[in-house]
């Protein structure tokens, strides 16, 4: 249910937090630090936003405990800031759109598929034979199932998702917008004349349990085994996973993020935005790639990586701090040169 309005207290309590400042201020929606108006709540989680805080329009912001800069807004002192203004986002925003159970005229069904007891199916989908949806899950429109293809339970794919043949979809996994999973690797043999002749992509895609995949990122089908993707991954928009990628439980692909065939990223590994890996590696558990990094080596686990070719973190900075000291030391040489000369 949708609530219209909470006072500053209410919220407070509810969270099991601390209210600093007037309980009684109404709050009906929420924003950002930098647009919120003095009926909406906003939250900061990191002193950087200090400045943000100190001239914040919003009505009250959520904080953490040891927060300790100053704002005109309400503090509400929380745990996890956040993952609290992500619950009370919800509150506000209401129930999500309903997709009652049914299948749309428009769709095509082969009569050789299954579909799962309560499942929604859009207009101008298409599933073909063989191919199986779990219960409860949501096709919303112009979705695509191909042959063979299995679906879990409560599922839900937006429209103009592709899921080509024999791919495996485990349970509540979420596709965006656009997102292709199955098609053909890039793979090809090479003649001495330079002609580039197909390989077969006989393989197949595996999903597992709670993963999200963003708008219009692509996921290929093995050349043949699988192409993997473990329980609980996140992967943002615009992203391409190559054909025998594994990539383990837990872990986080950011936003035009490009990874080369059979490469494995372990277990809660990080790849931020625009990160490209090589083929045939390993990316450690638990290791961070920073932005726009060219990953061409093995990475251990937990190590933080940046740059191009990526290195330590440490490394990346020292490097880059002695790069802007060349023209310093550009300077100081002419000078000496100068002297020399006279």
């Amino acid at each position: 249910m949708k609530l219209q309005a909470l006072t500053a207290g209410d919220i407070a309590d509810r969270l099991k937090g601390r209210c600093d400042g007037d309980p009684t201020v109404v709050l009906s929606g929420v924003g950002g630090v930098r647009d919120a108006q003095a009926h909406e709540l906003a939250f900061v989680s990191q002193s950087r936003y200090a400045s943000d805080a100190s001239e914040t329009r919003a009505g009250a912001l959520l904080v953490g405990h040891d927060w300790s800069h100053p704002s005109p807004a309400v503090l509400i002192r929380v745990d996890k800031p956040e993952v609290a203004f992500g619950e009370i986002a919800r509150w506000f925003a209401g129930p999500e759109i309903d997709y009652p159970p049914g299948i749309h005229p428009s769709a095509v069904i082969s009569p050789e598929a299954t579909v799962g007891e309560g499942v929604h199916i859009g207009p101008f989908c298409v599933v073909e034979a063989g191919a199986s949806i779990g219960a409860g899950s949501i096709l919303v429109g112009q979705v695509s199932i191909g042959r063979g293809a299995r679906i879990g339970e409560h599922c839900r794919f937006y429209p103009q998702v592709s899921l080509r043949e024999y791919v495996v979809i485990g349970d509540r996994v979420i596709l965006h917008n656009g997102v292709v999973i199955g098609s053909d690797g890039f793979g090809y043999d090479v003649s001495p004349e330079g002609i580039r002749t197909k390989q077969p992509q006989i393989g197949i895609v595996i999903i597992g349990d709670d993963v999200e995949i963003g708008a219009n990122s692509t996921v290929d089908r093995a050349r043949y085994g699988k192409t993997r993707i473990g329980k609980r991954v996140k992967i943002d928009n615009l992203v391409q996973i190559a054909h025998n990628v594994w990539i383990q439980d837990d872990a986080v692909i950011v936003a035009q993020v490009g990874i080369s065939g059979s490469t494995i990223v372990q277990k809660k590994a990080i790849l931020a935005g625009q990160v490209g890996v090589a083929g045939h590696l390993i990316i450690g558990a638990g290791a961070i790639i920073g932005a726009q990094s060219g990953v061409s080596k093995d990475v251990a686990p937990g190590a933080y990586m940046f740059g191009t070719p990526a290195v330590p973190h440490k490394e990346f900075a020292s490097d880059l701090a002695n790069l802007r000291r060349l023209e310093l030391l550009k300077n100081r040489v002419a000078a000496l040169e100068a002297r020399l000369g006279s």
